[in-house]
């Protein structure tokens, strides 16, 4: 299937029903009175966030999504039939923008999570409640209000744990392949991935994390170069960065220094927060390396590219490094999770001790 994560599409609720302006009419009943019932309320849109859907694929070429009208009243106090709801049933991590206003509207963040996109109209008032001791056989009626409708654009960004970013050809298809049940397509070339990859690593019983992979990027990814960029928007969800560096054509030139500079630089272009996320250095394909050379060839390239974070060896290809990394990755994201239980439960120590009862009332 298809991996499409833009979309604009049209939703119109519907629109009310109009009131009905009957007189009761049977036999022997001589001054019956109104009888009209009230139309009925038009549909509205929801969306729905349903984790079992990873692509706005549907959306492609369904552009319009119509709620049913509210049926009009009737005589003998009949009322009209309510409108159907339509639900539209989207990713998990899908933004909803107004065309418009270039408004958020929402955004899907768990499974669920169902929000009005669109209110169908209110029915109409039939000529039953018009009537009053003055006036005894009204006439009046009112028709249903119109629904809401609206031009929106949807925007999906992924749920991941993990995002990876490197140049084309780093090794991240490998290594999220070597790590997790995902399968991209893999071959010898640059830009093999041309959409988001989600894989699940299991580490343990109970334990696993969400990894995502993105198309690589080049210099002047922020500017439009290259497929990346399209695609960077996936990482901002993520709580962490593996900034991956293909090891195996490491020259005196040191020329995969300037071209792993390059990348954190699109980041910062592209977006600070993104820039300003935790960032992991994995070097790749040191399996490449002479064993001899190997140590010292690390140590010129971290010098040399002035890191002072976490680094990592690893050889995705033959799994090397690999298990050590997803343990490493694991317990970060354990303790990231831990800090902040601890925060939300101490904010909600702090709420409830000012909601104590006051002194002067306890008096």
């Amino acid at each position: 299937m298809k991996f499409i994560d833009e979309a604009r599409i049209e939703v119109v609720a519907g629109h009310g029903g109009s009131g009905s302006a009957s007189m009761r009419r049977e036999k022997f009943i001589e001054f019956g009175g109104p009888d009209g019932g009230d139309g009925g309320k038009g549909g509205s849109v929801y969306a729905i966030a349903d984790r079992n859907i990873n692509t706005l694929v549907d959306y492609r070429y369904a552009k319009k999504h119509l709620a049913q009208n509210g049926e009009s009243g009737r005589g003998a106090d009949c009322y009209g039939k309510a409108g159907e709801d339509i639900e539209l049933r989207m990713p998990v991590g899908t933004i909803i923008h107004d065309m418009d206003t270039e408004e958020v509207i929402a955004d899907l963040t768990f499974h669920g999570q169902r929000l009005c996109l669109a209110k169908g109209g209110a029915g109409g008032w039939g000529n039953l409640h018009f009537k009053s001791s003055t006036n005894r056989a009204p006439r009046q009626k009112t028709t249903g209000l119109p629904g809401e409708e609206y031009k929106l654009r949807l925007e999906l960004k992924v749920l991941a744990d993990v995002g990876l970013l490197g140049m084309p050809n780093a090794g991240k298809s490998t290594l999220i392949t070597a790590v997790s049940n995902a399968r991209p397509k893999i071959a010898d070339y640059p830009f093999t991935t041309l959409h988001p990859n989600l894989g699940v690593v299991r580490v343990g019983q109970e334990r696993s994390f969400v990894i995502a992979d993105i198309p690589g990027l080049i210099e002047g990814a922020a500017e439009g170069a290259g497929l990346g960029h399209r695609f960077l928007r996936h990482l901002q969800r993520t709580n962490l960065l593996l900034h991956l560096v293909d090891m195996a054509p490491f020259d005196e030139n040191l020329d995969i220094v300037a071209e792993a500079k390059a990348i954190v630089n699109e980041l910062k272009k592209y977006d600070e927060s993104l820039y300003d996320k935790p960032r992991w250095l994995v070097l790749n394909k040191v399996d490449m390396i002479p064993t001899d050379d190997r140590a010292q060839r690390i140590k010129t390239f971290v010098k040399a590219y002035g890191w002072k974070g976490p680094v990592f060896e690893i050889s995705a290809l033959n799994g090397e490094g690999c298990q050590k990394l997803c343990y490493a990755i694991q317990q970060d994201l354990d303790d990231k999770r831990k800090k902040r239980d601890d925060e939300e439960e101490h904010e909600a120590d702090v709420r409830f001790q000012g909601e104590a009862i006051n002194p002067d009332e306890s008096r």
